[in-house]
């Protein structure tokens, strides 16, 4: 048993180690990655509102002429145009959608990382409680059936998907806001995100056909 136990706490330690150092690495890219979507969004979310600039012109506009009827004497009956509602483009609407969406999925990632971080932890802990060596293994026995029944290794191979899939949803929403800005820019960008996006389906269908390929994705 005194084997079995130190063998067994070696590679939880090694398995916590790798759980906690991707962790850390998933907590500091999802903190830049929801830096850098909310900084859009500052701006972006502003097409989804009416340009009180606009809507202050045309009132004025209207006030002016009916000063202009009042002081000609003027008896005619003055039409004043409804203010035309304000309705967001489809591009303003993809834009947002997105990028909401992408800061939802990296602040969701972020927080599971933690929660790992502390699973991984109290792991550990609950691991090195008992000095016996035959309940010790019989407890790392059980923690670590707990891990295998409840797909802990599956879960945390899902946060770097999520993430993932976070920053392609950052880069659709880009494409997306620079419509009706620019075309050219706009294109430069959808060009760079395929020949990203077709990569990154290499890097995923290639492990299937060499299993020693070191280049692999969430997905492969």
């Amino acid at each position: 048993w005194t084997i079995y136990l130190t063998e067994a706490k070696k590679y939880d330690k090694s398995l916590v180690e790798s759980w906690k150092d991707n962790m850390t690495g998933i907590l500091i890219f999802s903190g830049l990655l929801s830096a850098v979507v909310t900084a859009f969004i500052v701006e972006a979310y502003k097409t989804l509102q009416t340009d009180s600039g606009n809507t202050t012109n045309q009132l004025l506009t209207q006030i002016s002429l009916q000063l202009a009827q009042i002081s000609s004497g003027s008896n005619g009956t003055l039409t004043v145009s409804p203010v035309p509602q304000f309705v967001p483009s489809k591009s303003a609407l993809a834009c947002n959608i997105l990028w909401f969406t992408s800061l939802s999925f990296s602040l969701c990632c972020a927080l599971v990382a933690i929660l790992v971080g502390q699973w991984a932890q109290d792991f550990l802990h609950f691991a090195d409680k008992h000095s016996a060596p035959v309940v010790g293994a019989r407890i790392i026995s059980y923690l670590y059936y707990g891990i295998r029944r409840f797909n802990m290794h599956t879960m945390v191979a899902m946060i770097p998907l999520l993430l993932h899939t976070s920053l392609f949803l950052f880069f659709a929403g880009l494409i997306a806001f620079l419509i009706p800005i620019n075309v050219v820019v706009m294109a430069v960008s959808a060009a760079v995100f395929a020949i990203f996006t077709m990569i990154y389906l290499v890097l995923t269908v290639l492990p299937l056909f060499y299993l020693e390929c070191p280049y692999r994705t969430p997905l492969s």
